[in-house]
């Protein structure tokens, strides 16, 4: 088992930032993706961005040029910088790890995740 604890959430004004960060521990895969879900209220979980162990980073259309996600392998922590946030920026934030396996095989790890408000 992998253990994810988040932190960083809050509330900020639209235009403002928060950094959310994301440490594991427990079982690691030594070979893993890390990524940042959200999920509104009403509304299904989606992605916000990924990074693989060797750093190449994938980001929703909606966060690209706002929000920058990074990883510090040797503390097994993830982060998610997030920049000119706006309302619809506001979800609970689930940090991610995917451990990967031979064959195309994974195992996702989810976070109790950590709630992020934007006031406009």
């Amino acid at each position: 088992q992998v253990q994810l604890v988040e932190s960083g959430g809050g509330l900020v004004q639209a235009g403002g930032s928060l950094r959310l960060s994301c440490a594991a521990s427990g079982s690691i895969f030594s070979i893993n993706d890390r990524g940042w879900y959200r999920q509104a209220p009403g509304k299904q979980r989606e992605l916000v961005a990924t990074i693989t162990r060797g750093g190449s980073t994938n980001y929703a259309d909606s966060v690209k040029g706002r929000f920058t996600i990074s990883r510090d392998n040797a503390n097994n922590t993830v982060y998610l910088q997030m920049n000119s946030l706006k309302p619809e920026d506001t979800a609970v934030y689930y940090c991610n790890h995917r451990g990967l396996l031979p064959g195309g095989r994974y195992y996702d790890f989810w976070g109790r995740g950590t709630q992020v408000t934007v006031s406009s």
